[in-house]
């Protein structure tokens, strides 16, 4: 009698329950056991290579990114001056103090102009133009021990550098070069061995059209008239008797200056350079004379 009170009892319940499913089946409560890793040192033998975390590795997040997917000065509206900051132009520093040791050290050689292919090829300057760096800034430090007579071509000088330079009788020159010229200076054997033609240098972008065309900060497209100027009006403002350069027997060196569209002195764009035979191919068609020379 009670077995049959206990079947009936269970088939009442079967019909009143949903259909079985995969959706609706569960473990028998304690059926699993989930075992929780400890923290710290003592956090079990699980510390392997595929475990491991950014921590561990020592891999901590670039300046900026303390916290989150966003760096500080964009999650806070306040830092606009950080605004387009990955747009802006960097020249790496080289003081005129270690221009003086390269100098000295027989590294850079004074006899003939000194532009960004001889600071690099030095071996004691480097710069990434892919990084939005583009050349030489030539800084003050050490300017009261610079006594080199020099003709030198940087992308960013102040007006300490250029009295200390002018002072000596040397020559100084800003000059802007886009990021393709850019790579070619920086490794000009490796764009030789490639058996491309030498390409022209661009003009500077808006932005920068004022700086290289005022004759105060020497740029290369100012008028030379207006340059003279400028040197003996510095020479005044420091204090310093402006040398001669028309009396200098070094007058050509310390005077030649490249074209606006030339990258390399003594190579003119549109020149191949065959490093193997140790010749120079000149274009002779003369639409490619015109392009390369306008």
């Amino acid at each position: 009698m009670a077995s049959r009170q206990i079947r009936e009892k269970a088939l009442n319940m079967l019909r009143s329950l949903p259909r079985v499913g995969i959706y609706n089946i569960r473990d028998n409560p304690g059926s699993r056991k989930t075992q929780k890793r400890g923290r710290g040192q003592h956090g079990g033998d699980k510390h392997g290579a595929g475990n491991k975390g950014s921590g561990q590795r020592q891999n901590y997040m670039r300046l900026g990114y303390e916290t989150g997917n966003n760096p500080f000065y964009l999650r806070f509206p306040s830092e606009n001056y950080y605004k387009g900051h990955h747009l802006k132009r960097q020249y790496p520093p080289l003081s005129l103090e270690s221009l003086q040791t390269l100098i000295d050290l027989n590294r850079i050689d004074t006899s003939k102009p000194i532009d960004l292919a001889e600071i690099v090829k030095s071996g004691c300057y480097t710069f990434y133009p892919d990084e939005k760096q583009f050349g030489v800034h030539l800084t003050d430090e050490g300017a009261n021990i610079f006594q080199a007579k020099v003709n030198i071509e940087v992308q960013w000088a102040s007006e300490t550098v250029i009295a200390a330079i002018e002072k000596n009788g040397g020559t100084i020159t800003t000059a802007y070069f886009d990021p393709h010229s850019l790579f070619l200076l920086k490794n000009p054997k490796r764009y030789f061995q490639s058996g491309q033609a030498i390409p022209r240098r661009m003009i500077p972008p808006p932005d920068a059209i004022e700086y290289y065309t005022d004759a105060s900060k020497r740029g290369y497209l100012a008028d030379p008239e207006k340059v003279s100027q400028a040197r003996l009006e510095l020479a005044q403002k420091f204090g310093y008797e402006l040398p001669k350069i028309e009396d200098d027997p070094d007058y050509e060196m310390l005077c030649e200056r490249k074209d606006p569209r030339q990258i390399f002195y003594g190579l003119e764009p549109g020149w191949i350079i065959n490093l193997k035979d140790e010749v120079i191919l000149k274009p002779k068609d003369e639409q490619l004379i015109q392009y390369y020379s306008s």
